[in-house]
C-alpha cells in the first residue's frame, strides 16, 4: 500500500471513529458533519469527499461496528463439532448484542426511528440477513436441513432475549451467564432437530 493510500485509509478510519463516537453519544439527528469533521481533525470539505452524505457515513459506521463480529462468527461455525460450533457462535452472538456499543446503537435506532426512519432502513440493510444466510448454510451442510429459517429465527430470538433487559438498563450478564444462556438455547435448538 502506497503512502497516499495509507494516509487515505488513516483519514477514513479517523472519520469513522469520530462518527461512531458522535452518533452513539448525540444521536443521528443531533450529530453534525461539522462536529464529526472537527473531532476527526479534518475539514468538512475533506469529510464530504470521503462520505457525500450523513446517511452514507452512518451506514458505513454501522458496517464498521459489525465487521469484526461477522469475521469471528464465521470462524466459530467452521469448528468440526456441530454443537461446539453453535455454542461458540451463540456465545459470541450474545456477547456482541449485549456489548455497550451495540446497546447504544439499538437505543439510537429506537430513539431516532420516528424522526429519521432512514437510520433504521440503513441498519436493516446490513443487519441480520448475513447472519441468517451463514446459519442456513451451516444447517443445510451439517444437519441436512433445507428449510431451517424458522428454527434459526426462534434460536436467535432465544439468544437475544436478554437484550431487552440491557436496553432498559438492567445489570449486565456475566461472561459465565452468557455462556450458560448460549448452551441452554443451543441445546433446545438441537433437541428440536433430532
Amino acid at each position: 500500500m502506497s503512502k497516499i493510500e495509507q494516509n487515505r485509509e488513516k483519514k477514513r478510519r479517523a472519520i469513522l471513529d469520530s462518527a461512531k463516537s458522535i452518533f452513539l453519544s448525540e444521536g443521528y439527528s443531533a450529530a453534525s458533519m461539522d462536529g464529526i469533521a472537527s473531532q476527526a481533525k479534518i475539514t468538512k470539505q475533506t469529510l464530504y469527499r470521503y462520505f457525500p452524505s450523513k446517511i452514507q457515513l452512518f451506514h458505513e459506521t454501522l458496517q464498521q461496528i459489525g465487521a469484526n463480529y461477522n469475521d469471528r462468527s464465521s470462524q466459530h461455525l467452521a469448528l468440526q463439532d456441530a454443537r461446539e460450533a453453535l455454542i461458540t457462535f451463540a456465545t459470541e452472538f450474545v456477547q456482541f448484542h449485549l456489548s455497550a456499543e451495540h446497546i447504544a446503537t439499538q437505543r439510537l435506532l429506537i430513539a431516532e426511528a420516528a424522526q429519521a426512519p432512514e437510520v433504521v432502513e440503513s441498519f436493516m440493510s446490513i443487519g441480520p440477513n448475513d447472519t441468517r444466510h451463514v446459519l442456513e448454510t451451516f444447517f443445510d451442510e451439517r444437519f441436512g436441513l433445507t428449510r431451517s429459517e424458522r428454527k434459526i429465527e426462534l434460536w436467535l430470538g432465544m439468544l437475544l432475549a436478554p437484550r431487552s433487559g440491557a436496553l432498559l438498563g438492567l445489570a449486565a450478564m456475566s461472561k459465565a451467564e452468557i455462556e450458560q444462556h448460549a448452551i441452554e438455547a443451543t441445546d433446545l435448538l438441537l433437541a428440536s432437530i433430532k
